[in-house]
């Protein structure tokens, strides 16, 4: 019995570590082309495909154009935030090409939750 009760408490902390992880802050910080980042600050096209771990992420073929509008900075400055249509989300800096600067200075704000919104059907989900 005590064996069963182990095995069930071992499986509920990895359900909470696994969990903790796909839901972690990516930064506290991004840098914008203003203090509210709704303007774009360059149009990037695919060099790679690109599919996220989870539903805060862009996903993305080669080729493809997408417009910029953070990028976030000090702990985790290789994800970029933009829009492909109507999608929006996180990709590496790394799986795309600069096409053309919109913005020179940028801002450094603070995220926000809503920056970690990931939609699950008619459920919105907060970090």
């Amino acid at each position: 019995m005590s064996r069963i009760l182990d095995q069930r408490i071992l499986l509920l902390v990895i359900l909470f570590v696994t969990n903790l992880r796909s839901t972690k802050v990516l930064s506290e910080w991004k840098k914008c082309g203003d203090r509210e980042c709704e303007t774009a600050m360059s149009r990037v096209q695919a060099t790679a495909d690109y599919v996220g771990p989870d539903c805060r992420y862009l996903n993305f073929k080669t080729g493809e154009e997408i417009m910029v509008y953070s990028k976030l900075s000090r702990k985790n400055e290789n994800l970029w935030t933009g829009s492909k249509g109507k999608d929006f989300g996180y990709f590496p800096k790394d799986a795309v090409k600069v096409e053309e600067v919109l913005i020179t200075e940028e801002v450094e704000v603070l995220t926000k939750e809503t920056d970690f919104l990931c939609l699950h059907g008619d459920k919105y989900a907060f970090e």
